[in-house]
Parts: structure tokens; C-alpha cells; sequence
């Protein structure tokens, strides 16, 4: 390919580029940077770029016209980034077709930048990734192309009469060297044998420090060479950093080879948080320094605490762009091999040239910005001196200390090795807190995104201001915690430093709640400081003064020290109180809290009426009612059954269309018209619809004794499992053989009609006739259809570890008429087969156990939910438990009893084949399917009861694909849903209903 300076540029062509490219900056930047931008154009970090800037080369001498009109044609007018952008969209074939349009399009069509982000994106790479020389090459290879075809790759681009200033610069991006940076040692200040209250005093929390002689006893400063690693871990796959969603692995062996060749602009670096389980040998080669032991997050088990630790290694021009640290934890940074320059601002001064997005929704917070070396190269030379960043050049046996909420990026000017750890301790924990909580209030990252958007202010000016939003009124309309857990490396991938872009929360609510309840029984000397951490978080001073008005009126003992922070790991706040459980029901605002507390009411009352043996296995419920806040903002209770409509809620336009006010106006029926209005919203539709925040519904129910299964999963015997299991089959058929409630048909006489025209407006072809399935099927079936609509966006936004491959045949894999899923049910027409009461969320912290031998239980109190082997339970090590009771009734719903076999089998059972068909042997009833009718060979799949399970997972309302991804990983190269419903489901086929 022609040199960059062999590219003939006119100087009325040059002013014009300039222009355009003053014009872009000036787009991305603030105000006050845009005169003094333009009179500081020249690139000084790299005399060779400045150079040929300043003296653009002349126009070549043979005269050639400009290409671009005629090989553009109306594509003309747009800038060069735009069209390379476009691309990036495109599939490698439509790329390949593409560059024979025309000789411009040809050259734009063979970039290596283009060909790698089409090659890190490809539905095959999450193979083991190996560079096959150039990007071109190793995508082509992937596709499993001809060996022919792929030799044709290396052509030569040049044409004469094409220039670009965007490819041309990035073609310098490409192939430059770093020797001629002139890199000083920087204003970050260095220290050598610090103690840890100098640290703390000078440092934690303020500002970065280059620290000396941590590493010094490691064996790492010496083995952790590019050499030695190789030597020993070659054949060792590691994560590998890259903006693409997509986990992508390489040989360390692979790795290597491919950054003595690569001439990449934001070349691959490893970037792993796994490579402790990976290579557990590098574990051994280094330890935390003494100045970073404190670390809240230690009171977690492994599997449970967010990624935290991470090997680095990167070639020259690698590195991380600008961001904050997830969560706004404080990090620490040790380099063993190499040099790394380092640029830092403070919290809230956007680095020139970052873009930060806030979702208008949750407020999560997206980062955009120039890779690390273009932002050296493009905005750095324009910051007037009083701009530029804190800057340092690391050298090897270095740790550098980043505080809370900064924005750093890095660049490697050659080949280095580092590990690097992040933490909470007390210094960023209010922080951390803050970060955590939910919603748009918060902006996500509070430090780096709410300053970044609302202006600017530090310190404890800025808490004082932020804690303003933890008021009785702060709203509860909050999205649903996608509840089913995935394994550790998957739950909380966020790309962080690796992307340069703290994407998500570093934990959910739901791990929030039993970190700090964990942290509050731990470290008892803190709990002032883990007080307003909670209140940040979780709300948890407002919750207070509701329990507290709660216990009042029912004279419950006032809470204790122990028992001010709500425990369990669901969204609502749950307190035990002695011997009572309080829930306070929030989630996702009054209407859904309503239909929620209104279906369990009329549940309990169902099982007391039938007599039904499930009533032996449930809690006792001893009141229930609603909170409401005055207007002369004073709390008031008032007692509800659940029967009649309170004249409270009538203020508010509440009541159940077409339901009566009578009986159960919040039963079982008005909440599944409720579900399916809420499938076909949007998120931001269905929180404006939760405003309500003055009202919270709650019940008190009976405490049991013992534990809930999640404390105690890796401590139960096999049988102590298996009985579980039988357990879990027992009380499924006892609560699947309920009567329902009395279907009022008139109440969704208008359902089929709405649905058709929601179908029409998304053109998704899915047909309900009500003809084919009683009125209580089609409410069921209309809210899967109305999931179904959006299936394809839900899919795509939830992602890793789902395959993308799978995801675009996720739309064909289920039926368009979804009535064929209910086909196994010879009798579902007639009028009398209904579907049946479902839990909806039977998972491992709804299940409480109980000592076998409860002697040593009677007339005492056992320890709370979530208090984790503090020896207080009278339990010993190898004690048996049987299971006692099942929890939380708040998701009941109505549907297919096959539903209730996702959270179980996923959650409960983890995957776990053996423990299903225990369950299955002791329910006895039949599930209709799994023996295959007369029927054509193309229908029956849908006698397959595996078909159905695997059809319910993808349309489930939660991500519970990212579960059975994590659980099966195998199952991420797997090329069709038919693998995956075998593998996951398959047991089910086997079930033949009684034995």
C-alpha cells in the first residue's frame, strides 16, 4: 500500500480537511477548548505527523482527478468515518460485495480496522481466536472459505485521485512507533516505604501516587517476563480485551505470535479477571501490598463478588481509553515488565474528546471515546497547559494507586505485563453505595456521570447534594431484578478499564442486600458507616420509618440494632422482627405492589378454603394492609384483607377495569390482565405507570425456624438433596391441583382484538384465535405473544452469554401461532381445563430448611435470613436439614404448570438432570406432552414437553438464557436451539405422568 506521504493532497483540499476535522472536534468538546483548539492544530508529540501536516505533500504530478464523485456517487457527501462507521454493520460478505462497486469503495472495504471489528463480532470468534496474519485473512478463515479465495486477500490498495485525511490518519495510528514520544517523568508524585497512615492521610481518597518497592519480594518482578509466562503458560487461554461484546480467548502461545506482527490502530491486549482459575500458578507469584488490604467486598464467597483482579499484557501502542473504574472502586496497579504512560483527571472533569451517555431508564452510563492512542495523538497536543491531565510514565516494579470515581487511560509504550486489583474500603464506600443504587437520580456513575451532566461540584458537597434523593418520597418505580443468577466471570461483566466505558453496576440490588447485611453482621465497629452506605443503596432509612410505623401499630417489638437492615435477596425490603417477617412491597411501584399483595391474599385464603395439604408448607400470614404517607407527610396504616377495593387506592384510578369491587378486585385474574398490559410497554411506559410512591402495600407473616437453601447448599448430603428435590415435587403438585379462581371472561372480552393490533403495528405474524383455546388460555397466550413482539430487541440488549448466532433464530424457532405449544393438551378447547396456579419464582432463597432433629429449637428463635455460619443456630458440621416450607407468594400467577420447572431446574438444581426427574417422580400428575400423538412429522416438536420448557426460557420476562449459558457453556457454540433444548430439557421427554 502507498506510503501516507505519497497521497497527494492540494492546499486548497488540505484547508478544506482541516476544516472538517476542526468542525468534528469542536462537535465533541466543550466551548471554552474550541478557540484555543484552533490555534493549537500542531501535533507536537510526533515530529514526523506534525510535519507532514504542516507541509502537506503536493498534488501527485500526473494530474489525476478526484475519484471520489464518481465512485461515491451520493455516498459523496458523507465523511469518510461516517461510511467506515456503516460498515462496521455489515456482514463480512455484504463487506466483500461491497468493495466491487467501485475503486473507492474497494479501498474504504479492505481496511484492517474494519476487517478486525468484523472478525471480534463474527458469530464464529467465540472459538479460540488464532491471527492468521492479517484480520482479512483470519475472518475469511472463520467463514470457512476456500483456501483460494483467502490467498486473494493480500492485494495491494492503490489508487491514485482517492485521498482521505480520516484513513490516512489512522493508517499513521497503525503503523507508528512510540520511540519518538518524548515522555517525561510526570507530575504524579512518587513515594518509596510509605506506611499505611501516610497512605490513608495523603492518599486514599484524594489523589494518585506512584508507589516504590511494594513488589519487591514478589516472584513475579522477576518471572513475569513475556519469555518465562510463555514458557509456562502457553498452551493457557486468556481473555482478550476489545470493544466487541463478545468473550474472546487466545492461547497465550497464539497471543504472542500475534504481537510481533500485528500493525493494529487499537491493537489486542489480555485483559483477564479469570486468570487466577485459568493459571492458578500466578496466583502464588504475587500478594495484595499491605496498603490494600481493606477490601469490603472479602466478605463475599468467590463466585459472589464482582470481578475485582485482572492480568494485563498489551503491546506497544495498546492500552485502556479513558473511563472510571466500575463502581467507582479504588484500584491499584502493579507493573512487572515494560512502560505504561498514564493520563488522570478528578472526578467530574470529562477528559477532551469523552462522550458520557446516561440511560434515561436506569441510568446506567455508556462512555465513548478515541481509542488511547488517538486521543495522545489527536487531543492531547490541543489542551492548553492548565488542561492537561495529571500525567506519569510507569516503570517496571511500580504500583500506582487510582482513587475512587477518576478517569485514567493508558497507553503501553512497549510490551508490558501488570496485575491490578480494585477494592472498597471505608474511604470510597459511600461512593460505592451511591454508584450501586437504581435508578435515573443516581446517573449511574455519580462521581464521573452526574458531574459530567450536571455540572460541576466534589467532596462532601457533592454526597450532601446526592444524598437529597434518599427522601420518603424518593420513588420506588424501579426496574425488576432479573433474578436467576449466573455463574462467576458472566454475572457481572461490564468491560471497565478493558473497554474503556464503566457500562453497568458493578452488583445487582439483590447482591447488594446480602453484601451489606454480611458487611453489618462482620464488622459491627462500622456500622455507622455502613448505615449511610445502606441509605444510599437501598433506601434504607426510609424503609426504617415504615417498619417502624408498621411495628407501632401492631405492637411488634421495636427493631433492634441487628434487625435495621432489611434481609433476603429479592427487591422488596423484608425484615424479621423476633418471630415475625415484615415485607414491604416496592417493586416496580403501587400497581404492580397491589396486584402482587392482592394475588397472595386471595392465595392463602384458596388454601384455607380447600383444605389443601400445601397449607402445612407456607407461612402463616398474621395481618396484612397498606402505608401511606399524609400530606402532612405522617405515616398511617390501615389494615386490608385483600377483599373490597381501599378507598385510598380509589384516589388513584386503580381499580381493575371491568372487575368488581368486591371479593378479590387485586385476585389472581386482574393481575394477569395486569402482566399482559405491562408485556407490550416499554420500560419507560411501564415506570411512568408506577408513579405512585406514597402508598406501600405489606404483610406480616409467621417467621420459620432454620435456614433458607441458599446458606446451605454446599454443606447438604446427597440424600439431604434428593429429598429436597422429592420435596419440591410434593408441594408442585399440591399447588398445581388448586382450584382457580372464578374467570370473569368479560373482563378481557377485548384481548384477542388489542393483541391483532399490536401485531400488525410490529408486523410480527402471530396468531391468536379464540376459537382454539378457552378464554383462560388466551389471556396466558396473549401475554406470550405480546413477549414475543419485543423478543428480538430484549435478546440483543441482554447479549453475553447468549449467542448472537442463536439470537437471530430465536424469532423462527418459536411457533407464529402459539397456540400449537398447548397442542399436547387433548383437552384445552373444552370448557373445564384450565391452567393452573404457578409460584413463578420457587428459587434457592425461597426455600427454608430445618434441622432433622429440631429439640434444640424449641421455644427459641433462630438466627435471621442471611446470617451465614456465625455458630449461633445450633447447627453442626454434618448436620441433616429436611425442607420445610416454601416462601414468598408475591410472583403467583396463573399459567402453564411447565413454567414453575424454569427457576427450579436453573436456580435450585443448577442444571442438574437427576435432581429433575426426582422432582418429576414425585408429582404425579401428568404434564401433557413427551409422548408423541399421530401427527405429521413437522408438529412434533410440539409434542415435546423439552420444546415448550425451551420456548418458555427464551419468552421468559427474565434473562434466564444468561443462566443456562453460564451453567452450560459448551452450549455457546452450540448452532441451534434444538441442541440447547436437548441439553437443558431433555429429561423432561421421559416423563410419562403417573408412575
Amino acid at each position: 500500500m502507498r506510503q501516507p506521504h505519497a497521497v497527494g493532497f492540494s492546499r486548497k483540499k488540505w484547508r478544506i480537511a482541516k476544516r472538517i476535522y476542526i468542525a468534528k472536534a469542536d462537535a465533541e468538546s466543550t466551548p471554552f477548548l474550541r478557540r484555543r483548539r484552533r490555534r493549537r492544530l500542531s501535533l507536537s508529540l510526533s515530529p514526523s505527523l506534525a510535519s507532514s501536516m504542516e507541509n502537506p505533500p503536493q498534488a501527485p504530478p500526473f494530474g489525476f482527478g478526484d475519484r471520489r464523485p464518481g465512485a461515491l456517487g451520493d455516498l459523496c457527501v458523507l465523511p469518510d468515518e461516517v461510511i467506515c462507521s456503516i460498515l462496521d454493520y455489515l456482514s463480512p460478505s455484504d463487506v466483500a460485495r461491497l468493495s466491487c462497486v467501485s475503486s473507492a469503495m474497494y479501498i474504504l472495504c479492505n481496511e484492517e480496522p474494519l476487517w478486525m471489528s468484523l472478525c471480534l463480532n463474527s458469530k464464529r470468534s467465540d472459538k479460540l481466536l488464532q491471527y492468521r496474519g492479517s484480520w482479512k485473512e483470519t475472518t475469511l478463515y472463520l467463514e470457512n472459505l476456500p483456501t483460494e479465495c483467502i490467498e486473494t486477500c493480500r492485494k495491494r490498495l492503490h489508487f491514485d485521485g482517492f485521498n482521505s485525511l480520516f484513513l490516512y490518519r489512522r493508517l499513521y495510528r497503525c503503523h507508528t512507533t512510540l520511540n519518538g514520544f518524548s515522555m517525561d517523568s510526570g507530575n504524579v508524585e512518587r513515594k518509596n516505604d510509605i506506611s499505611l497512615e501516610e497512605f490513608r492521610h495523603e492518599y486514599d481518597g484524594k489523589k494518585p501516587v506512584l508507589l516504590t518497592g511494594l513488589a519487591d519480594t514478589w516472584p513475579a518482578k522477576t518471572s513475569w517476563t513475556i519469555d518465562q509466562l510463555l514458557c509456562k503458560y502457553g498452551d493457557t487461554p486468556f481473555r482478550i480485551s476489545q470493544r466487541s461484546s463478545r468473550k474472546i480467548l487466545m492461547k497465550l502461545k497464539d497471543y504472542v505470535s500475534y504481537t510481533k506482527v500485528q500493525h493494529d490502530e487499537d491493537p489486542l491486549y489480555i485483559f483477564d479477571d479469570n486468570f487466577g482459575e485459568a493459571a492458578p500458578g500466578l496466583l502464588k507469584d504475587y500478594r495484595v501490598p499491605h496498603l490494600f488490604q481493606e477490601d469490603f467486598f472479602d466478605v463475599l464467597d468467590f463466585e459472589q463478588r464482582p470481578p475485582y483482579r485482572w492480568l494485563i499484557i498489551g503491546p506497544e501502542r495498546s492500552g485502556a481509553s479513558w473511563h472510571v473504574d466500575p463502581a467507582l472502586t479504588s484500584a491499584w496497579n502493579t507493573l512487572l515488565c515494560g512502560r505504561k504512560r498514564w493520563a488522570l483527571y478528578p472526578p467530574g472533569k470529562v477528559p477532551l474528546g469523552v462522550t458520557v451517555h446516561v440511560n434515561e431508564d436506569d441510568g446506567d452510563v455508556n462512555v465513548q471515546g478515541p481509542s488511547s492512542l488517538q486521543w495522545w495523538l489527536d487531543f492531547y497536543p490541543l489542551l492548553a497547559d492548565e488542561d492537561k491531565p495529571i500525567e506519569c510514565t510507569q516503570l517496571p516494579g511500580e504500583t500506582i494507586f487510582v482513587p475512587s470515581g477518576w478517569w485514567h487511560c493508558i497507553l503501553n509504550l512497549e510490551t508490558t505485563v501488570a496485575v491490578t486489583q480494585n477494592f472498597v474500603n471505608s474511604k470510597n464506600f459511600e461512593f460505592v453505595c451511591l454508584d450501586m443504587a437504581p435508578g435515573y437520580c443516581h446517573k449511574g456513575v455519580s462521581r464521573a456521570g452526574l458531574l459530567a451532566v450536571d455540572g460541576g461540584m466534589s467532596g462532601e458537597a457533592e454526597m450532601v447534594d446526592l444524598r437529597q434523593f434518599d427522601t420518603l418520597n424518593h420513588s420506588d418505580s424501579t426496574r425488576k431484578e432479573k433474578r436467576l443468577r449466573t455463574q462467576h466471570g458472566d454475572q457481572m461483566s461490564n468491560g471497565g478499564a478493558a473497554n474503556g466505558a464503566s457500562k453497568r453496576n458493578c452488583i445487582g440490588q439483590r447482591e447488594m442486600r446480602e453484601w451489606l447485611f454480611k458487611l453489618w453482621v462482620g464488622k459491627p465497629e462500622m456500622r455507622e458507616l455502613l448505615w449511610k452506605g445502606a441509605c444510599l443503596a437501598l433506601n434504607t432509612e426510609k424503609w426504617l420509618k415504615c417498619l417502624a410505623e408498621i411495628c407501632a401499630f401492631y405492637k411488634l417489638p421495636y427493631p433492634m440494632d441487628s434487625e435495621r437492615l432489611p434481609v433476603g435477596t429479592g427487591s422488596n425490603p423484608v425484615y424479621l422482627i423476633g418471630d415475625h417477617v415484615v415485607k414491604i412491597f416496592a417493586e416496580e411501584g403501587l400497581e404492580n405492589a397491589m396486584y402482587s399483595l392482592g394475588t397472595e391474599l386471595e392465595f392463602y385464603n384458596l388454601v384455607d378454603q380447600v383444605s389443601s395439604p400445601l397449607r402445612n408448607n407456607i407461612p402463616d400470614v398474621l395481618a396484612s394492609g397498606l402505608l401511606y404517607l399524609e400530606d402532612d407527610e405522617s405515616l398511617t396504616v390501615l389494615p386490608w384483607d385483600g377483599q373490597k377495593v381501599p378507598d385510598i387506592i380509589s384516589n388513584y384510578n386503580l381499580i381493575p377495569p371491568k372487575c368488581s369491587v368486591h371479593g378479590f378486585p387485586f385476585g389472581v385474574w386482574s393481575k394477569k390482565r395486569y402482566e399482559y398490559t405491562k408485556a407490550g410497554m416499554s420500560m419507560s411506559e411501564s415506570i411512568c405507570s408506577a408513579s405512585c410512591s406514597r402508598i406501600w402495600p405489606f404483610i406480616i407473616t409467621k417467621r420459620c425456624k432454620g435456614k433458607i437453601y441458599a446458606q446451605l447448599r454446599d454443606t447438604l448430603s446427597i440424600q439431604d438433596t434428593l429429598d429436597l428435590a422429592a420435596f419440591l415435587g410434593e408441594q408442585l403438585r399440591n399447588l398445581h391441583m388448586l382450584p382457580c379462581p372464578s374467570f370473569v371472561s368479560q373482563s378481557f372480552s377485548d384481548i384477542g382484538q388489542t393483541v391483532e393490533s399490536q401485531v400488525t403495528n410490529h408486523q410480527v405474524e402471530t396468531h391468536l384465535s379464540s376459537s382454539k383455546v378457552t378464554a383462560e388460555w388466551n389471556i396466558f397466550l396473549g401475554t406470550l405473544s405480546r413477549k414475543k413482539m419485543t423478543l428480538a430487541s430484549r435478546l440483543t440488549r441482554w447479549g453475553d452469554p447468549i449467542p448472537s448466532a442463536l439470537i437471530e433464530k430465536a424469532d423462527e424457532y418459536i411457533p407464529d401461532d402459539l397456540t400449537k405449544l398447548l397442542s399436547s393438551y387433548k383437552d384445552y378447547p373444552k370448557e373445564g381445563c384450565q391452567p393452573s396456579w404457578i409460584h413463578s419464582d420457587i428459587m434457592d432463597d425461597n426455600i427454608h430448611m430445618e434441622p432433622r432433629s429440631i429439640d434444640c429449637y424449641n421455644n427459641r428463635i433462630s438466627p435471621r435470613v442471611g446470617c451465614m455460619d456465625n455458630g449461633n443456630d445450633g447447627s453442626e458440621l454434618g448436620q441433616s436439614w429436611r425442607p420445610s416450607h416454601i416462601l414468598d407468594f408475591s410472583d403467583l400467577s396463573v399459567g402453564d404448570p411447565l413454567y414453575d420447572l424454569i427457576p427450579i431446574h436453573l436456580d435450585v438444581f443448577r442444571g442438574d438432570s437427576y435432581l429433575l426427574k426426582q422432582l418429576l417422580q414425585n408429582y404425579k400428575i401428568p404434564l401433557p406432552g413427551g409422548q408423541l400423538q399421530h401427527q405429521s412429522l413437522r408438529d412434533i416438536k410440539y409434542q415435546r414437553l423439552s420444546y415448550r420448557a425451551m420456548c418458555y426460557c427464551i419468552l421468559h420476562e427474565e434473562n434466564v438464557l444468561a443462566a443456562i449459558f453460564s451453567i452450560w457453556k459448551d452450549l455457546r457454540r452450540a448452532e441451534s436451539w434444538e441442541e440447547v433444548e436437548q441439553t437443558v430439557w431433555g429429561e423432561l421427554n421421559e416423563y410419562k405422568g403417573f408412575p
